[in-house]
């Protein structure tokens, strides 16, 4: 779309994306100037300048290259660093993320490369070995927690995955593909778009089409495998899809029988002329006569939790409910310490109160807010608050898998505005509270901490309307 959209169709760029910009730019300021060791220094040229400077850099063997510029054939790259070692230049990138992926809290797997970080190495690393000064197959990330991470290029991703450097020529030339016409890329719905300035364009071009990607859980990948039979959302939801499947398979890579039958009710529900929700099976809700509607809100930028809300509901009587937000002073460890045990003390005012959040992102918070704080409560306490009876995770225990809807994806957002509910804010978003954060952080302002306030106690409200709405929704096997 860069090359061949028309400009005039793009989105702003949003704050949350510039915001990001400027981070990462400051962060690799700061990382470069606490380095520690001379380095030589071609951030302040641009162009042809900066690539003339880079290569001579290269000749003499400079031990440190800071923000140069390489080009060989249709390649072009700019890497944060060159560090020279093993005979040659090894490509580092400075990045204000982790590192790696996964290897969290629910996981016994150690992390991995990101694809996405791996693959801007492979580029730099294929410059530096067309013109016979590579180190090796391999180079550098240095993340924000200062750790410096090897990504070996060669090496398998996992069991069933290849290599970055396989994934990176894989990429590379698509790119080719797509640069000189060869090859026209469909679009495609993904939880990416929301950041894209190209997400209207490419969502209207979508719908004009009807489709596959418009259905949740259904990207790009099943799409590319289910076109061929099923181009448009109306083929999809008019098929008799037992014809496509022997036992345990169907006729499409990715895409299991329950899959199958899954995607065709969506698309079904999709077309609809009057769409509706409905539960797939019958659900056991639980008994209280308390519900504690919870959320938090991260800056992950700064490791921090600065905000507890809880909407509190007694004896079903909506008219009566109310929020609690409890919001960090300030951005120290003291501040989101505090902010942590008057959340505990409200859990534990409550101790027989239903606990409702939607996914698992409060409870791995929680325990590492525990690891952080182990005075305020102990891991025993963490689990017992978000495991059953005690805790409902509206999204994993009821809306994934008893329910279907007729909206994009899964998300609170998206669900509770077919019940009806609308957020306060012109923007509600997570990105975009990540950004109202920084800017709180930065100024202090008081408008700012209240629109966060507002926008979690509306978090919470979303789950409690549709906790409501589902408990009156028909089954339909």
């Amino acid at each position: 779309m860069d090359v061949f959209g028309d400009p005039s169709k793009m989105d702003p760029v949003s704050p949350f994306v510039q915001m990001l910009w400027e981070r990462g730019t400051a962060h690799e300021r700061d990382v470069v100037s606490a380095l520690g060791q001379s380095f030589l220094d071609l951030s302040t040229l641009s162009g042809d300048e900066k690539e003339g400077a880079t290569r001579a850099a290269l000749a003499r063997r400079e031990p440190l290259i800071y923000n140069g510029r390489l080009s060989v054939d249709e390649l072009l790259g700019e890497p944060d660093l060159l560090r020279w070692e093993n005979s040659g230049y090894a490509a580092i990138d400075i990045k204000s993320g982790a590192g790696e992926e996964g290897g969290g809290d629910d996981s016994d797997e150690d992390g991995k490369p990101k694809k996405t970080y791996g693959v801007q190495i492979a580029l730099y690393t294929d410059i530096l070995i067309r013109l016979d000064v590579s180190a090796g197959r391999y180079g550098y990330i240095w993340d924000v927690h200062g750790e410096e991470k090897r990504y070996d290029l060669d090496i398998p991703l996992g069991p069933k995955s290849p290599p970055i450097w396989e994934i990176y020529l894989e990429a590379r030339a698509n790119v080719v593909k797509t640069l000189s016409g060869e090859e026209r890329t469909l679009p495609a719905s993904a939880s990416v778009c929301k950041l894209c300035v190209w997400r209207s364009s490419c969502r209207k071009e979508l719908k004009a089409c009807n489709d596959l990607t418009l259905l949740p859980e259904l990207g790009r990948a099943r799409r590319d495998a289910l076109i061929g039979q099923f181009p448009t959302l109306q083929d999809l939801a008019l098929a008799q899809v037992e014809r496509f499947i022997q036992g345990k398979k169907t006729d499409f890579p990715g895409v299991g029988p329950s899959m199958l039958r899954k995607f065709r009710v969506r698309a079904a529900l999709a077309v609809a002329e009057k769409p509706a929700p409905f539960l797939t099976k019958p659900v056991d809700w639980p008994a209280v006569d308390t519900e504690l509607f919870f959320d938090i809100e991260t800056d992950p930028m700064r490791d921090l939790c600065y905000l507890h809300g809880f909407v509190i509901r007694e004896s079903g009587r909506t008219a009566g409910e109310r929020f609690e937000g409890i919001y960090a002073e300030d951005l120290s460890p003291a501040a989101e310490r505090a902010a942590f045990a008057a959340a505990m003390t409200i859990f534990r005012a409550y101790p027989i109160a239903l606990v409702v959040h939607y996914s698992k992102y409060e409870r791995t918070e929680y325990r590492k807010l525990q690891r952080k704080y182990p005075d305020v409560a102990t891991p025993e306490e963490i689990e017992a608050l978000f495991a059953r009876p005690r805790a409902l995770d509206l999204y994993l225990d009821v809306v994934k898998p008893a329910s279907e809807w007729p909206t994009l994806d899964f998300s609170i957002k998206s669900i509770a505005k077919v019940c009806g509910f609308m957020w306060r804010d012109t923007d509600p978003s997570g990105a975009a509270s990540i950004e109202w954060f920084d800017r709180w952080a930065k100024t202090g302002e008081p408008a700012l901490r209240q629109r966060l306030l507002e926008y979690n106690e509306d978090d919470c409200r979303a789950m409690r309307v549709v906790l409501d709405r589902m408990k009156t929704l028909e089954v339909r096997q």
